[in-house]
């Protein structure tokens, strides 16, 4: 798949320049993910492995909310009808999604307005920072749904973004987190008008595809392996990670520039 040229069938799916947007466009409904959607975004992400010329992400959705989850009547109701094989076939494709995210190299951005509630909350969670505006309301309402909180990696990830307690509060109640609480907590990154949201979103990618991507990628892949090592498995995989950035192109044209008091151009090799 070469996702500069791309031609996606259940979202909407552009590329300026190296950033990359995905926009679940289904606004008349709150933008729910569908079995497709879920199956084509996670084909994208596990594509950006292999596409150097995409170095950052924005996932967000149209007509002012983010995504209520999965469809009620194009998934919720037919999975009433399937056996536990049915089951597991589709828990693991809504599984799928997140490690596609978590796996790609680049940098995503989560745009978030609105609605942002069960697998939107996730797709926000699963991203790599978060911008939200004073609309958005974030809600991991598996609990409401008679399902548990553990929902595609949320009681694995969500911790770590907002602490054990919090998570559970979110977890177990299913409320709604709003964008404030969210900016207090560390869900959010920053709060920004729904006005300005696609251009704040763009222009943090922008800059993220600006950076060196070999070493943004080690950054990524480095925060995510280090969910499971000691301090010092960390430090030594660290080092590790450091030498092999430093024999990057990037890693030169940053000391030439800072020598020539100049930016650094970065060229991501």
């Amino acid at each position: 798949m070469n996702l500069t040229t791309y031609q996606a069938t259940s979202l909407a799916f552009t590329v300026d320049g190296p950033v990359a947007t995905l926009t679940l466009n289904r606004p008349d409904r709150k933008n729910p993910i569908t079995f497709d959607s879920y199956a084509e975004m996670a084909a994208i992400f596990r594509a950006a492995v292999t596409d150097d010329a995409i170095r950052a992400f924005v996932v967000t959705g149209a007509g002012g909310n983010f995504c209520s989850g999965g469809d009620v009547h194009e998934i919720i109701g037919p999975l009433l009808d399937r056996d536990t094989k049915g089951l597991m076939a589709f828990t693991s494709l809504t599984g799928s999604l997140v490690k596609a995210m978590r796996a790609c190299p680049q940098p995503i951005v989560a745009a978030v307005d609105g609605v942002a509630a069960g697998a939107g909350a996730i797709i926000a969670m699963a991203s790599d920072m978060r911008i939200g505006t004073p609309r958005a309301r974030v809600a991991f309402l598996f609990n409401r749904v008679g399902r548990a909180g553990c929902d595609m990696g949320a009681c694995a990830i969500l911790p770590r973004l907002i602490g054990q307690g919090r998570a559970s509060d979110l977890l177990y109640t299913g409320r709604a987190l709003g964008a404030e609480e969210g900016l207090a907590w560390g869900f959010f990154n920053r709060i920004v008008a729904p006005e300005t949201l696609a251009a704040d979103a763009a222009t943090l990618a922008r800059e993220l595809a600006e950076g060196p991507s070999f070493a943004n990628a080690m950054t990524k892949r480095m925060l995510q392996m280090e969910w499971a090592m000691s301090v010092e498995q960390a430090i030594e995989a660290e080092a590790v990670a450091q030498a092999l950035c430093m024999t990057t192109g990037d890693f030169r044209r940053a000391y030439e520039a800072f020598v020539a008091r100049r930016k650094p151009v970065f060229a991501g090799n």
